[in-house]
């Protein structure tokens, strides 16, 4: 995730701001949040600062996905090249859809909010979008996962560990 974020931040920095790049990578699925907070830590932006544009962004795309994942993989489905990689993401998150089966809303936030690889915003979204979770349970239950993976971010990416230890 690093390096992406890096490339990102290299060819997006000289020609928009330092928070747009940020809002940026904050919007996009894999890097989200996660990655939004190590840019806005490498392009000494502001902590302060960052946090509401990194949520900004990472909360977004949530209700659009919520709403329309589905249909456009059903859409998607009806092609042989995306058909194949619309199965290969929905069997992947189905994968990754066990603790968020078992206790719903808490299982979701903890999905969205820990940050390890192919958990986060995206993937929650999808999951909740194919096992059917409540549209309003699970706006709520990503939108606690984020500020979890909030702190943890700003924990590692601004070093408050050490000040914290």
């Amino acid at each position: 995730m690093e390096s992406l974020v890096t490339w990102f931040t290299v060819n997006l920095s000289p020609y928009v701001s330092r928070e747009l790049v940020v809002f940026i990578i904050s919007l996009l699925p894999i890097l989200e949040l996660r990655g939004g907070l190590l840019a806005a830590s490498l392009l000494q932006v502001p902590m302060w600062t960052a946090i509401p544009i990194c949520i900004a962004g990472n909360i977004l795309p949530i209700p659009f996905l919520l709403l329309f994942i589905k249909k456009l993989f059903a859409f998607l489905k009806r092609f042989k090249l995306t058909g194949r990689f619309v199965t290969y993401l929905e069997n992947r998150a189905m994968r990754k859809s066990g603790k968020v089966k078992s206790a719903e809303f808490v299982g979701l936030m903890l999905f969205v909010g820990i940050p390890l690889p192919g958990t986060g915003a995206w993937t929650g979204s999808l999951i909740a979008s194919l096992l059917e979770v409540d549209f309003k349970k699970a706006i709520l239950a990503e939108l606690c996962g984020v500020a979890i993976a909030c702190v943890l971010m700003c924990i590692i990416s601004y070093g408050l560990l050490g000040l914290i230890l």
